[in-house]
């Protein structure tokens, strides 16, 4: 399998772009997400690439990063959901915030890209939510990110305060917004975190 490619940015497409490497254009499928981020025509770009191949389908897709093909690969997984629900999925909905999603299992707003309907939503969740965990999640936010803290002592107060907040009724996923919304600073309790997520809350 292809890992990535590094080379020209050549075109760029609603949903693909060409990079050419060594004479030769690679057309690859890419998410919105992808296309919004790319630098203008004729730069240098890498994309980490998933090769496709069903039958007589064979393509390239392209992703920023690993965690973002990580997760178009879990999605694959999911009965009902092709390459391009899956892409569909990412231009919609970021990686962290999908992975909150089905943690929470908040299926509305995995339901809101195109062409997933609540059914499709709510099988993913299930068949998901299993392979994610909230402790990975919130590193993996705090990676992107760029938090100087210590990942595991931030995911365990974030957890917390995200249970508080359910445990108070707010939904799930805006628990875990709210949460992911305030600053952790050094020696940070999970109540004066609660308290800086109740002023989220609703924002």
């Amino acid at each position: 399998m292809i890992s990535y490619i590094r080379g020209e940015l050549q075109e760029t497409g609603t949903d693909f772009v060409v990079v050419e490497n060594q004479g030769i254009g690679y057309l690859i499928s890419v998410s919105a997400s992808v296309v919004s981020a790319l630098p203008a025509l004729g730069s240098e770009v890498l994309l980490f690439t998933y090769f496709y191949k069903k039958e007589d389908i064979l393509n390239l897709y392209g992703f920023l990063n690993r965690e973002e093909r990580n997760m178009f690969q879990l999605l694959l997984g999911v009965s009902g959901i092709g390459p391009k629900g899956a892409l569909a999925i990412l231009s919609t909905i970021s990686v962290d915030d999908l992975r909150f999603a089905v943690l929470s299992g908040d299926a509305k707003t995995i339901a809101k890209a195109p062409g997933i309907g609540n059914k499709t939503a709510q099988k993913m969740v299930i068949e998901l939510k299993d392979k994610l965990k909230l402790e990975e999640a919130f590193e993996q936010a705090m990676i992107s990110e760029r938090e100087n803290v210590s990942f595991g002592q931030t995911a365990e107060i974030q957890n917390d305060a995200v249970q508080a907040l359910a445990a108070l009724g707010y939904r799930p996923t805006d628990a875990l917004r709210a949460v992911r919304a305030v600053p952790i600073t050094e020696g940070m309790t999970v109540e004066a975190l609660l308290k800086a997520s109740l002023k989220n809350i609703g924002r």
